[in-house]
């Protein structure tokens, strides 16, 4: 019973070292359950095909492949897990991607280990993880590709209050709870953020948002 209340994460990352030692940090945390310490793509996945995951932490660069691969498998093959990338390095292009592809995070390894056990928790409940300097970087990144784009659909002041809530990694509930407003107001927003973008989640949304209408959703 212990086991099912704790967050059950799999871990695909090809440095041995690297993947061990996150094991033994995540263990003795007590709040996880490794599932699964897996080192290529077909492991993972044939682990995930086991045993389910609530929180996949997937390295980018494994080698030949991209973590990302890994991201459209589940989705073709329908399995359960929310992914965290965590990586030492990673483009914006890139970060973008994996967002895209139904990545909820990206976390970097040289970032403390406390604030690596509170990306996974945000990711386990439904939230995105994106740091503020990751978050300016894709902006910037953004920012330059744009150029004359052309004109998107303008935001009301609670959608663009709700999407700011969104890139912080706000529940619903604390999104009403900061702007004082009741969390059936913050799902209609944000159900209006989804058709304005034609994104179906949190992850398709933030990318959306900062690939196609950062200057004009999010301020600079």
């Amino acid at each position: 019973m212990e086991s099912k209340e704790r967050i059950r994460i799999l871990l695909l990352d090809d440095h041995t070292l690297f993947r061990e030692s996150l094991s033994r940090l995540l263990q003795a945390e007590g709040d996880f359950h490794i599932v699964a310490s897996c080192q290529t793509l077909p492991e993972a996945l044939e682990a995930l095909g086991r045993e389910a995951a609530d929180v996949v932490l997937l390295d980018y660069d494994l080698g030949e492949a991209r973590g990302v691969l890994l991201l459209e498998e589940m989705r073709k093959r329908n399995l359960p897990g929310r992914v965290l990338l965590v990586t030492a390095g990673i483009s914006e292009a890139e970060k973008l991607r994996a967002l895209e592809s139904g990545a909820c995070g990206v976390f970097l390894k040289h970032g403390p280990p406390q604030q690596l056990v509170e990306a996974i928790q945000h990711v386990a409940q439904g939230r995105m993880w994106l740091d503020s300097a990751s978050m300016q970087s894709m902006l910037a990144g953004a920012r330059r590709t744009q150029g004359a784009a052309a004109p998107t659909s303008s935001l009301t002041p609670r959608e663009r209050e709700v999407l700011q809530g969104v890139l912080q990694g706000q529940s619903n509930k604390e999104i009403a709870a900061a702007l004082n407003l009741s969390e059936s107001s913050v799902k209609a927003a944000l159900q209006q953020l989804f058709n304005k973008t034609g994104g179906r989640t949190r992850s398709q949304l933030v990318r959306i948002a900062i690939e196609r209408h950062g200057q004009d959703w999010l301020g600079g």
